[in-house]
């Protein structure tokens, strides 16, 4: 049958109406997209992790350049022996040439009813806390580069572009405060890799680290800009909500950017932050007996006790780097160098220690002290001459030590050979420090991921990672 012209078959209605139903539910579904304001999670919001936490808390001592596991806490009393001897073992290896067995030129003894070994560069540290302290002597990393051990310790990778371990409990946790940063890193000027240290990478910007430049003593001046000289808060706050309001219709229209809504947030956390941050960092609240426990007149003492003030204010991830650049890298004069370090932290840290228990904070704060690798029981040769008096990098054992937050106290785990060298016994790679940081934190490490690039990412990386279930309490 032919229609006439303008009129419809009943084939073509059918095909017609049929084709433009779908069109009666567009609105409603894209109504369905659009994001509510009222309805909006906000990211540092608290969230309860996988399982029962242990810790809700890390400080992390980080004794940036590499401190040596032969001079600190682990005692090789081989090493006096052969002294200006060849080390008899084989496939030695490191990044620069180096020479005979170096002796420790520090005095070791056992420290606690634990009995655990401590050189007298943290004889404070050791005397006052070895029971509470579970040392691992088996840590092995990847490479003997600075830039390259520093990320894998931070962020699981070498290369660059990978979440820090405390975005990732950010991410997980939330905040406890909402009007403080989950995740602060404080630092007397910049480690090497500097800002990868502590960066977000994919996960969103709001679970990047907050940098304070440590070496500042003015409250104002410790995060740049925290303060505008010329807005009132008041104005700052009418500012902000037309902001805010702006923002809101441009994500309206993008099916809820996480990095918009990330930057939404950063932006009502920077204003909440002017005063309950210059709260928590005004260490002139605290008495003057605290003031002398840390040393608070050097900058190792002042960072110290502004971290047990974070932490107790329900920030979760505290990172606090002994100094510029890589001070514990000691190619030369380690008998100078290492003591000098040594002096600047050991009260500070023995302090704090003891400052947490008081306060009740230890059992859930898990404190880790230590750095992105350790040194050579060999003397490093120094290039273009002179005599040999430090030690080179060395990935292939090191030490690191935890207190609180579910560790063993006066526990000592694994082992390197007997000159130092290289970790033999229950050996530790970082990617296995970090699966049992987050268990302690409360997390299944291989459970935690964000799905990026069309992959499912985690801190611990694709390769199988071991929970140290030895040294959990």
């Amino acid at each position: 049958m032919n229609s006439l012209p303008g009129q419809l078959t009943r084939r073509d209605l059918l095909a017609t109406v049929g084709t433009g139903i779908g069109f009666l539910a567009l609105p409603g579904l894209m109504q369905a997209d659009t994001p509510n304001p009222a309805t909006i999670i906000n990211p540092l919001a608290p969230r309860p992790p996988h399982f029962a936490a242990k810790a809700k808390h890390i400080i992390h001592i980080y004794l940036n350049g590499g401190p040596s596991q032969v001079d600190t806490w682990d005692y090789k009393p081989e090493l006096k022996k052969w002294g200006g001897k060849k080390i008899p073992l084989n496939n030695v290896t490191t990044e620069r040439e180096t020479g005979v067995a170096l002796a420790s030129p520090f005095e070791f003894k056992q420290y606690g009813r634990s009995g655990l070994w401590c050189s007298e560069i943290f004889q404070k540290t050791a005397s006052q806390h070895a029971d509470r302290i579970c040392v691992i002597k088996s840590m092995y990393a990847n490479t003997p580069n600075h830039e390259q051990s520093m990320r894998l310790m931070n962020t699981g990778d070498e290369r660059l572009s990978r979440p820090s371990y405390g975005s990732w409990l950010t991410y997980g946790l939330g905040c406890e405060n909402q009007n403080l940063p989950g995740f602060v890193t404080m630092c007397p000027g910049l480690p090497v890799a500097d800002s990868s240290n502590w960066r977000s990478a994919f996960l969103p910007g709001i679970y990047q680290g907050t940098y304070l430049n440590s070496r500042k003593t003015k409250v104002t001046d410790l995060i740049a800009n925290i303060q505008s000289p010329r807005t009132s808060s008041a104005d700052q706050r009418q500012q902000l909500d037309l902001l805010a309001s702006m923002n809101r219709r441009h994500q309206s229209s993008r099916n809820d950017d996480p990095n918009l809504e990330s930057r939404i947030q950063s932006f009502e956390l920077a204003f909440r932050m002017q005063t309950e941050a210059t709260d928590a960092f005004d260490i002139s609240k605290e008495t003057k007996a605290i003031h002398e426990l840390y040393k608070a007149d050097t900058i190792h003492g002042r960072q110290l006790l502004i971290a047990r003030r974070l932490i107790e204010r329900g920030v979760r991830v505290v990172q606090c780097y002994h100094g510029d650049v890589q001070p514990w890298d000691s190619h030369s004069n380690i008998a100078g160098e290492h003591r000098k370090l040594g002096n600047e932290c050991d009260g500070p840290i023995a302090a704090l220690l003891f400052d947490l228990a008081q306060r009740g904070l230890l059992d859930e704060t898990l404190v880790i002290c230590g750095g992105e690798f350790g040194r050579t029981p060999a003397v490093e040769i120094p290039i273009g001459g002179g005599t040999p008096t430090g030690r080179d990098h060395n990935h292939h054992g090191f030490t690191i030590w935890l207190a609180g937050g579910g560790v063993k106290g006066g526990f000592s785990y694994g082992a390197t050979d007997e000159f130092g060298y290289k970790a033999i016994e229950n050996r530790v790679h970082v990617h296995d420090l970090h699966a049992t940081m987050l268990q302690l934190m409360g997390f299944d490490h291989r459970k935690l991921t964000y799905r990026h690039a069309g992959l499912d990412f985690r801190l611990t990386g694709i390769e199988e990672a071991n929970i140290v279930k030895e040294i959990l309490a």
